[in-house]
């Protein structure tokens, strides 16, 4: 080997630990900038929560929901299907005090919610978050990138009957989500097997067809909860007006990196 070569390759050796060096560097001071996860339960006993919150929480713990969301403060995350903004501020209170969380509605969203997801806004537990009314084929602002997070619960159903292209939507999702980045969906389930038609009769669907349609769009299937399940719900009436405990699946899903 010349004296050049050696030096070329000496210098190429030193080109390849910078750039490691840079790369390890982004990792650490991210991670750092996002703490280690809260204690969910004290979120939850949080005395300044509304009783109508509380009331909620009787239906379906939250907390399990947010230990498998990984949510931690820092984090950037989108809660698709916000409503009046109850799963909102679970993601806000989680990701405060440096964290921001986007609840997105459509802007069609009835009058009534869009009053009860202004109040809550100017509540100080959501201080960080943003109110963001777009469609789901299109949720997230040209701004809002590389989220850490997106939380869809108990709304993906909803999309089978509205005037909503899904398949757009996920891939939307994929897209605005940073590599490694999670969706957390949770739904209803209908019957193995049951048609599209039941989100709108029923108000569920099946489970299989959430899988087949994010993993269509790029996500992968991480891992799967079963704090709210139900085995015994004969999934034959529909969730609005339930006549006995609601089965319910929770996903995982992750942008390939």
């Amino acid at each position: 080997m010349t004296a050049r070569s050696a030096a070329g390759v000496w210098c190429a050796g030193i080109g390849v630990t910078a750039l490691v060096f840079l790369a390890t560097t982004s990792l650490v001071t991210k991670t750092a900038a996002q703490g280690a996860a809260p204690d969910y339960a004290a979120l939850i006993a949080a005395p300044d929560r509304s009783d109508a919150d509380r009331q909620a929480d009787k239906r379906r713990d939250p907390v399990p929901f947010l230990k498998f969301a990984g949510l931690r403060p820092g984090m950037k995350v989108l809660d698709m299907g916000a409503g009046a903004g109850y799963s909102t501020e679970l993601d806000a209170r989680a990701v405060a005090p440096n964290g921001t969380v986007y609840g997105q509605n459509p802007p069609d969203f009835g009058e009534r919610g869009k009053a009860a997801f202004a109040a809550r806004l100017a509540t100080p537990a959501m201080k960080n978050a943003v109110s963001v009314q777009r469609p789901f084929d299109d949720p997230a602002p040209p701004e809002v990138q590389n989220l850490d997070v997106i939380t869809f619960l108990f709304f993906y159903h909803d999309t089978t009957y509205m005037q909503v292209d899904r398949a757009q939507m996920d891939k939307k999702l994929l897209a605005a989500l940073k590599p490694g980045g999670l969706l957390i969906l949770c739904d209803h389930a209908a019957m193995a097997g049951a048609d599209i038609s039941v989100g709108k009769t029923l108000h569920r669907i099946d489970e299989a067809v959430v899988r087949r349609e994010l993993e269509a769009a790029g996500f992968k299937l991480i891992a799967e909860g079963d704090f709210w399940k139900h085995p015994e719900d004969a999934r034959d009436f529909t969730t609005q007006r339930p006549t006995g405990p609601v089965n319910e699946f929770e996903l995982k899903f992750q942008r390939p990196m």
